[in-house]
């Protein structure tokens, strides 16, 4: 028997399910493809599959190879083929059902920030496969993405895990250089969620492009010239959009220390989820960040 419903305002909220018929999330994952980065897009998926039973979650690659890694216009094509399939199946068993319309997919690219060059491939796979389908902006900049940020430098033993607490780390930067991809858009980007990660660790946080020559050198030259002597680099990027080379030779160029990429973070298929339900009307309400401490 269903429990009942606890009355009062303090009821706990009905849980959110993806409509019956709803479109797919597809996942548009740049980068060459290989199995760490299916394994990040997995977890991604999963988490958001976790967070709204029902959901039919795809992944798609930008370079993929139609074989292991598909590419996102064969998933596309192929969640549209399946949906003619359902709907002929249900006509053919004598069912009374509504010819579907509407997108066949949700298109959320696995972005931190704005990168023109990927978001116009995107498009342009999108456009190509020839199938209705809407694609979203990019995940940030959003409080979590701060939050995620934080956790990263202090699993690297670059920043406190929680100020109010009465310990220090001996490693913790006092400069924190937020690399990102994507030129000065994406710096711009990055910047909002330095100022949310900036509050959290009461450091200055400055934005760079790693795809810029010098961009890195000059920030960590305005940190420290501002005082900070023990810089961090905290990648603003989830992985698979850059080689991983590019990371370890920019700290070398700030002489400091790196941090991991975001990677399968709950942020990031949350933020993914969210990005899903806000583009088809069903989501209460965005995800919030956690409290700065």
């Amino acid at each position: 028997m269903p429990r009942p419903r606890q009355p009062g305002r303090h009821r706990r909220p009905e849980p959110l399910a993806a409509p019956e018929g709803a479109p797919a999330l597809v996942l548009a994952v740049p980068g060459t493809p290989g199995i760490a980065t299916r394994s990040l897009a997995e977890e991604v998926v999963s988490i958001a599959r976790s967070e709204l039973p029902g959901l039919d979650a795809r992944i798609g690659y930008l370079d993929g190879d139609d074989a292991e890694f598909p590419t996102l216009q064969a998933v596309l094509t192929y969640a549209a083929e399946e949906r003619t399939a359902r709907y002929e199946q249900a006509r053919a068993a004598g069912l009374d059902v509504r010819e579907p319309d509407g997108p066949v997919a949700v298109v959320v690219p696995l972005l931190a920030g704005p990168d023109g060059a990927l978001l116009r491939r995107v498009r342009q796979a999108v456009m190509e496969s020839r199938i209705a389908a809407d694609l979203t902006d990019v995940l940030g900049p959003h409080p979590l993405l701060a939050e995620a940020l934080h956790v990263r430098l202090s699993e690297s033993g670059l920043a406190r895990a929680d100020r109010a607490r009465l310990f220090t780390v001996a490693t913790a930067a006092d400069g924190i250089i937020l690399a990102s991809v994507g030129g000065d858009e994406a710096v711009q980007a990055a910047g909002i969620t330095g100022m949310l990660l900036a509050a959290r660790l009461a450091v200055p946080v400055m934005a760079a492009a790693l795809d810029q020559d010098g961009s890195i050198a000059s920030v960590a030259e305005q940190l420290r010239n501002s005082g900070s002597q023990q810089l961090a680099l905290a990648p603003y990027l989830i992985g698979p959009e850059i080689d991983p080379g590019l990371i370890e030779e920019a700290a070398k160029e700030a002489g400091c220390s790196a941090a991991e990429a975001l990677g399968p973070y709950p942020a990031i298929g949350k933020l993914a989820l969210a990005k899903y339900t806000t583009a088809l009307g069903i989501a209460p309400q965005q995800p919030q960040g956690a409290p700065v401490r």
